[in-house]
């Protein structure tokens, strides 16, 4: 085993919830060394063509890993493992908090390049490719919900640009870990926390309408046009300080997260495939529970 590939024990959580190959001649063989060539170039953001040999063909690696980005594959595994974590009560459902950290700058002359032709994987292309121009150039954002245990939960992929409030919603409706025993997944915290990029009328009349408890500063601005208004304008939000310094949660998520530097710096092409990379990221998060 070499260095940063999967444990025994990492395996055996993992080995269940991977597609079987259908009879003899499958094309899904060596599972463990292929997931271990993506976890190789996660963790090292090598180009896929500098892959160690001892992982088999990089192209065959390369495949795998775009394949299951495009069909869900990946989003399928880490659900399951976060439902066999949570049948163990090792999620921490008391405090989920969301922030966007930001993925670095990508080479524009890379990821705008036209595809040279049309596959299956084109369905799930977004045609912005969650690519747009801020502050640091061109760029993409991470809008993260993390649990307490400082895993993610779930995560949505926009361009640089996009604003930080309006991913609320999506985020949260994105967390559905599945119960073994059978019924609806969960998908609500009892608690939510974040920052005051997050403070909305609109984020506020979801959380109340999905009985969430919420913990995010009002900005000084929103206070100010809440007080004007007089009665109109609704009672001051509530705001527990203490509650609110478990926020670092998520933040120390995020540096987990980018540990893994393809996950840090986008260097996929297409949107669904980066996709699939903080994905795999995720999972191996999970697997060190």
């Amino acid at each position: 085993m070499g260095r940063g590939d999967l444990s025994d024990e990492e395996w055996a959580r993992l080995e269940p919830h991977l597609p079987r190959s259908a009879g003899r001649g499958g094309r899904w063989r060596c599972h463990r060394r292929v997931i271990n060539g993506i976890l190789f170039r996660q963790r090292t953001g090598v180009p896929w063509r500098d892959l160690p040999s001892r992982f088999g063909k990089w192209k065959t690696v390369h495949d795998r890993h775009r394949r299951w980005s495009a069909d869900g594959t990946w989003e399928r595994i880490l659900r399951a493992v976060q439902a066999d974590a949570d049948a163990e009560g090792l999620i921490d459902w008391s405090m989920v908090s969301v922030t966007p950290p930001p993925a670095g700058p990508t080479s524009t002359r890379r990821v705008l390049a036209p595809a040279r032709r049309e596959s299956p994987a084109d369905e799930v292309c977004r045609t912005d490719e969650a690519l747009g121009r801020s502050r640091g150039g061109l760029t993409c954002k991470i809008h993260l919900a993390g649990e307490g245990g400082r895993r993610p939960l779930a995560f949505v992929i926009t361009p640089g640009q996009w604003g930080d409030a309006p991913q609320l919603i999506p985020v949260l409706e994105q967390i559905r870990v599945p119960r073994p025993a059978g019924g609806h997944p969960r998908t609500r915290p009892d608690h939510l926390g974040g920052d005051k990029a997050y403070s909305s009328r609109r984020n506020r009349r979801y959380l109340r309408r999905r009985q969430i408890k919420h913990t995010i500063p009002e900005p000084k601005d929103q206070r100010a046009n809440r007080q004007r208004r007089g009665s109109r304008g609704g009672r001051p939000t509530g705001f527990d300080r203490e509650i609110y310094r478990r926020r670092n949660e998520v933040e120390r998520t995020i540096n987990r997260l980018k540990i893994f530097r393809a996950a840090a710096t986008r260097y996929d092409k297409r949107a669904y495939v980066f996709h699939g990379t903080v994905t795999v990221a995720s999972i191996r998060l999970w697997l060190r529970t």
